[in-house]
């Protein structure tokens, strides 16, 4: 099995892609039948969004729902996702910022046989956040980037948080930012973006014990063949701590790891190419 199985989340609907949910829905479904298919994980969706799906599956689909709004979003949505021909893989749990940590995993005990991912805050609340997280089983959901510079976090933050999951044997996943498999700068907005690969080599070195430092120099090396030979001499290990990231683009990802040599070039066809 390829070590990114499932890894490619597809976030299409999401900035910047914005795509409009009867066009993502189906082009999903030709991802997932298409030759990268076992690459790609569920269709990401907020949870108001399933009030427009019903019309659309004709077909059971795997989805993760994001709550923006923090647990009170939750039992509606599972509730409508109930009613339809899909399989919750996850749900994606912010925590508002008016929250203390122990009122949030309090709302958080009413769910039940669905991975949880908490959105780790990027202030105090971090370290509690991912404590709590290892105690109470669920997982961890970092930003990695967004609409503007400030929500990109710099390597040594990203180091830290990498450690601090690993440490505490809590599973993330990533969101917002990672356009590209190797850290790159933006042509357009120049803002400096995370790779994807950066991230998943990072991982698996703080799995093997590594410095903060020394996870920061992963996350900014932009060598793809050093890069690529990393991730082609990784075990699988990595990817139970990493276990994936939102992409608004599937294709794109799919085509630079191909370009590394890290996938073969047959699971894209030749209308599939970026």
């Amino acid at each position: 099995m390829s070590i990114f199985a499932g890894f490619f989340d597809d976030a299409a609907v999401f900035p910047p892609g914005s795509k409009p949910l009867p066009q993502a829905v189906p082009d999903h479904l030709g991802h997932r039948s298409a030759g990268y298919g076992d690459l790609v994980g569920p269709l990401v969706l907020a949870a108001p969004a399933l009030a427009d799906l019903g019309q659309l599956v004709r077909e059971p689909v795997a989805i993760s729902v994001t709550a923006p709004g923090g647990p009170a979003q939750v039992a509606d949505a599972l509730a409508r996702a109930a009613d339809l021909p899909v399989h919750v893989t996850g749900l994606e749990v912010a925590v508002p910022a008016d929250s203390s940590v122990p009122e949030f995993f309090a709302a958080l005990e009413r769910v039940d046989d669905v991975p949880v991912f908490v959105e780790v805050p990027r202030d105090a609340r971090r370290a509690e956040v991912i404590a709590t997280c290892a105690k109470t089983g669920h997982h961890a959901k970092f930003r990695t980037g967004g609409v503007k510079a400030e929500l990109y976090p710099d390597e040594a933050e990203l180091a830290a948080a990498i450690v601090a999951v690993v440490v505490a044997g809590v599973p993330f996943k990533a969101t917002a930012g990672l356009h590209h498999a190797l850290r790159n700068t933006d042509p357009e907005t120049g803002f400096e973006q995370h790779g994807f690969l950066n991230l998943l080599t990072a991982t698996a070195a703080a799995r093997d014990g590594a410095s903060e430092a020394d996870l920061a120099g992963l996350l900014a090396d932009r060598d793809g063949a050093v890069v690529a030979r990393r991730v082609s001499e990784m075990d699988a290990g990595a990817r139970e701590s990493f276990r994936s990231f939102g992409t608004c683009s599937i294709i794109e990802p799919v085509t630079e790891v191909v370009g590394l040599g890290l996938v073969p070039a047959s699971v894209l066809g030749e209308g599939e190419k970026a």
